[in-house]
């Protein structure tokens, strides 16, 4: 049987065998292979699915391909969910939603749009969010694993390119318009609306052939979360003598906490394209792509504090056995911990105490990614000269508030809080807590929600901005030759890169009774915080009643919530008698500004081969870089005031990457790949400045940047085998390897803990036994008595002097039954795709060590006294297996898809609201599935009617601490999201 190829891949054919879409000897050599092609007619999701594996095969490297089902219908809304679609990639989420991309197990990638670079919104390097950018307006989703002499540098895992609609490669008169609704079973919001349409045209003149295609989208989103977390980091040992003690050593309650997250995305998406082909050898093109977002956020926490005071009369009503494992080749034991119990309040009546918190830490952010080129064709060159400009512009308005409860069941003492009885249960994967009913100082619902009886605590004001750009100029060189070299590929590239960071903050921590004013004198901007802190799973014990400063109010007129407090602050100094200062308006904090801008001038010459069944390219990129950092330092003259000088330094290097790709067309439906690179990575912006930022808590490191930091060095080997047994249908396998130079690591020094008081150093200035003094950050229970100024945690990126090997195995399988209609009849629209990544991380010299109150637990569990308990960095966000199965139905106009999504454990620095770990390593996130489902229905050939479900059994998240499945001490319990709506194309 002869089959046909849709229009839409003999396009691509075109473009990619040959890299020089519509160009006239490009053509002329494409001929004689497109006409030995196979060609498949299909449509819909078999035609995306076709058109990929078309462009797939026809490639010279490692690449994999994702193409719309039709005009800007990705297989998912959420572009980093639409990675997830492809083998060797794994996501991360935040309350639920995909934002992380990694790829072969890196986070260390680079993003494109229309093979242009693009920035983020913050100091990282791997480019635009991809939650700021929506699907609607992406036809196809490309990836390179390996690399060509041409391929941008940057990049470890891969580099993501975002491809939009280009108009003179349109047969017809494109048009779409969608219009969906969005619910969350989590939200209170209700409906939110998303809106995207594309149109474009090209028409043949007098002056060539005039293309234009212009795409759009805006949508709204809100996303919840429920995330509790519970630290058992302490020690009760059983021969303490403290009225808590057991017959064995335990872990007590340390902290507690009620987080409830909330995202409202507002996003608005343009992209647009004009070209002009005056002849057959010449194109002119202009592209423009806009994207404003708003993420607004609107969460609360209610903490319980104090808890560790009472760790020595606490007693458990329940345990569990905690298994450590093995950790470095350490066996660590096992423990028994609290499970469930009370936690009553003490005789002076000051703990535990609840704090309640509402975090607006929102991000408003402008990208602006513009490209203008050209293209020329003679006889045996080719030219191309294309200049680019990418900028992000981001501020961060953020209005924290925190409240101490007053019970007025407990005797006040001097500090402005006191004591509220707690029960918890752990028990059944349910980090649970509440009010401890049964007892008689228990507060009421009513005392709860009354105004006068929460005090102002802390109020932390932000506006930080943050303004990234990339503007560059490349022209790129392709000559002909009618040999084993078919071609040569040169050209030179520059670009300047720029990263200005402010940081404006106030931050105001009250401590003393008579200076904290109480929510009586703030009623006006205070509300019931959310109730439906059960909705995820059922739970009875929580806290359901409690005031907050109104995040959406903070988040919307901060202006107007300041002047509540300050008015409030007035008035409790005219009762009590404080001469308690306003609360400034934020103001820049010159110790943390950087402003670091990096010219890069690249060469490169790559040549292309063809020789029997062999193809591919070898070729080297030759770069220099210099960079030059101002930032501020803060010094004291002899009065003691601050004197502010700029600081600027600089620095260079230099790098040759050699790159080979090699591809066997070993039989007609069997390929085989090699591919050997090196690549580099540049360090985030940040990790080279050396401004300082203090928190007010205690448990926030204090990051201290690092100017000598140098690239990551990366060398690549790649090999794969392809068959493509069917029409549609692929099975492949592959392995890869890269070795790592000058990983760039985090070392965090942790301040001495006296292992029996937990207190910390808090005279200063220095910090002897580890750590940095922070003079503004809050006491807590690091001291005997409230205040601020502390040893704090201090984090450095730094250059791992050991080498790293990352390497794994891939494999993919896709077919369909649509070539058995005559047997399978109906049947016959099923499908089939499904990939399995396995990798490994190994190597380094990099550790992270535990924390002197874990080193007396594992004292404990272990027997030996001085333990030092210590484990190599692993590479974050790495899962070793991971795989996802879609099935899919299309016939008689009905589509369906299910993709099951999951990825094995890895290490995660996502730990609620703190950067820092109880134990001194990163959490570890357990094993997770997700599914996720689509239907659509053509009623005919200009409406469908669509519905999608994302994370329909609600699958929870689960993080453990030390190793997996040991402690459980955090978890997410994330929405279900229905997305419904129409279509209509012309």
């Amino acid at each position: 049987m002869r089959h046909k190829l849709s229009k839409i891949s003999l396009v691509i054919l075109s473009a990619t065998t040959m890299g020089a879409t519509g160009m006239a000897y490009a053509q002329e050599a494409e001929t004689e292979e497109v006409d030995d092609v196979e060609v498949i007619e299909v449509s819909g999701i078999r035609q995306s699915l076709t058109n990929a594996l078309a462009e797939k095969r026809s490639a010279d490297s490692l690449v994999e391909v994702i193409q719309a089902v039709d005009i800007g219908k990705l297989p998912d809304q959420n572009l980093a969910e639409v990675l997830e679609n492809v083998t060797g990639i794994q996501i991360t989420r935040e309350a639920g939603v995909g934002t992380g991309v990694q790829i072969r197990g890196t986070n260390a990638n680079r993003t494109e749009i229309n093979g242009v670079s693009t920035v983020g919104s913050g100091s990282g390097r791997s480019g635009i969010d991809f939650e700021d950018v929506s699907a609607a307006i992406i036809s196809a989703v490309e990836v390179i694993k390996s690399p060509e002499a041409k391929t941008i540098e940057g990049s470890v895992g891969g580099t993501i390119n975002l491809r939009t609609i280009r108009p003179l490669q349109l047969e017809d008169t494109l048009g779409s318009l969608r219009v969906q609704g969005e619910d969350s079973s989590l939200s209170t919001d209700g409906i939110m609306p998303r809106i995207s349409g594309a149109w474009g045209d090209n028409w043949e003149t007098d002056a060539g052939k005039f293309g234009v295609v212009i795409s759009g989208g805006y949508s709204e989103q809100d996303v919840t979360a429920f995330r509790p977390r519970a630290d058992r980091d302490n020690l009760v040992s059983a021969d303490s003598g403290v009225p808590s003690a057991q017959e064995f050593d335990f872990l007590p309650i340390q902290f507690l906490n009620q987080d409830y997250d909330n995202y409202e995305y507002e996003t608005k998406n343009f992209a647009g394209t004009l070209e002009w082909a005056p002849n057959d050898n010449i194109k002119v093109y202009f592209d423009a792509v806009l994207n404003d977002q708003e993420r607004r956020q609107e969460s609360s926490r209610v903490q319980a504090s104090g808890i560790s005071d009472l760790t020595d009369v606490s007693i458990p009503d329940a345990f569990e056995t905690v298994n450590f494992g093995v950790l470095d080749g350490q066996d660590l034991g096992s423990i028994q911990a609290a499970l469930r119990g009370v936690i009553p309040v003490t005789e002076s009546g000051s703990d535990p105490n609840l704090r309640f918190s509402s975090d607006t830490n929102s991000r408003l952010t402008e990208t602006e990614i513009f490209r203008i080129g050209g293209e020329w064709q003679g006889e045996r060159l080719f030219v191309s000269v294309e200049a680019s400009s990418s900028n992000a512009d981001s501020t961060t308005p953020s209005f924290n508030t925190t409240l101490n409860f007053i019970n007025p069941n407990e005797p006040v003492n001097s500090s402005n809080e006191n004591g509220t009885p707690l029960a918890y249960d752990l028990s059944n994967g349910a980090l649970s807590y509440g009010i401890a009913d049964g007892l008689a100082n228990a507060p009421t619902a009513q005392q709860l929600l009354d105004p006068a009886n929460v005090m102002l605590r802390d109020v932390n004001i932000g506006q930080d901005v943050t303004e990234n750009s990339e503007d560059a100029f490349r022209t790129d060189f392709v000559y002909y030759f009618d040999d084993i070299i078919t071609s040569v590929d040169f050209g030179y590239r520059y670009s300047k890169t720029t990263s200005m960071s402010d940081q404006v903050r106030a931050n105001v921590g009250l401590r003393d009774y008579d200076e904290s004013p109480r929510g009586d004198l703030f009623a006006d901007i205070l509300t019931a915080g959310p109730d439906n802190f059960n909705d995820a799973d059922g739970r009875e014990l929580y806290i359901r009643d409690f005031l907050l400063i109104n995040p959406e109010l903070a988040s919307s007129n901060p202006d107007a919530v300041l002047d509540s407090l300050n008015n409030a602050i007035t008035a409790n100094n005219a009762i009590t008698g404080a001469e308690r200062e306003a609360i400034s308006s934020p103001t820049s904090q010159v110790n943390a500004f950087f402003d670091i801008e990096e010219v890069t001038h690249a060469l490169y010459a790559q040549g292309n081969f063809e020789y029997g069944m062999f193809r591919g390219n070898f070729g080297l990129r030759y770069l220099e870089t210099e960079v030059e950092s101002v930032g501020n330092s803060v010094t004291l003259d002899n009065d003691g005031n601050e004197v502010i000088s700029q600081v600027q330094s600089s620095g260079d290097y230099d790098f040759l990457l050699p790159r080979f790709n090699v591809t066997a067309n070993v039989h007609d439906d069997v390929i085989l790949r090699l591919g050997w690179s090196k690549d580099i990575r540049r360090p985030d912006f940040s990790d080279l400045s050396t401004s300082v930022t203090y928190s007010t808590s205690p448990n926030t490191p204090i990051s201290i940047g690092n100017p000598g930091l140098l690239p990551e060095e990366v060398t690549s080997f790649d090999i794969s085998a392809e068959w493509y047994f069917a029409p549609a249908a692929l099975l492949s396998i592959g392995y890869f390897h890269k070795e790592r130079e000058d990983l760039h690591v985090t070392q965090q020094v942790d301040p001495y803990e006296d292992p029996t008081t937990g207190y910390r150093d808090i005279t200063g200035p220095t910090c002897e036994d580890g750590g940095l003094f922070n003079p503004i950050a809050d006491i807590n229970v690091f001291g005997p008595d409230p205040g601020v100024g502390l040893c704090v945690p201090t984090q450095t990126t730094t250059n791992d002097s050991g080498k790293t090997t990352q390497k794994g195995i891939e494999m993919a399988f896709q077919y369909d039954l649509s070539n058995f209609e005559g047997d399978l009849g109906w049947a016959s629209g099923f499908g089939l795709l499904a990939n399995y990544t396995y990798q490994e991380f190994s190597g380094g010299e990099a550790i992270d060590t535990a924390t002197s109150r874990a080193a007396s637990v594992f004292a404990a569990t272990t027997g030996i006294d001085d333990i030092q308990v210590t484990a190599v960095q692993s590479l974050l966000d790495l899962s070793e297996n991971s795989y996802n199965i879609t099935l899919f139905y299309e016939k008689y106009g009905l589509s369906v898809r299910t993709r099951y999504t999951w990825r094995e454990a890895y290490r995660s620095t996502d730990f609620g609201s703190t950067s820092s770990f109880p134990w001194g390593f990163p959490v570890v996130q357990e094993d997770r599935g997700q599914l996720n489902a689509s239907v659509n229905y053509d009623v005919n050939d200009q409406f469908s009617v669509g519905v999608e479900a994302v994370n329909l059994t609600e699958s929870e998240v689960e993080q453990s601490c030390v190793t997996e499945g040991a402690l459980l001490c955090f978890q997410g319990l994330t929405d279900r999201r229905i997305t419904f709506g129409v279509t209509y194309t012309y």
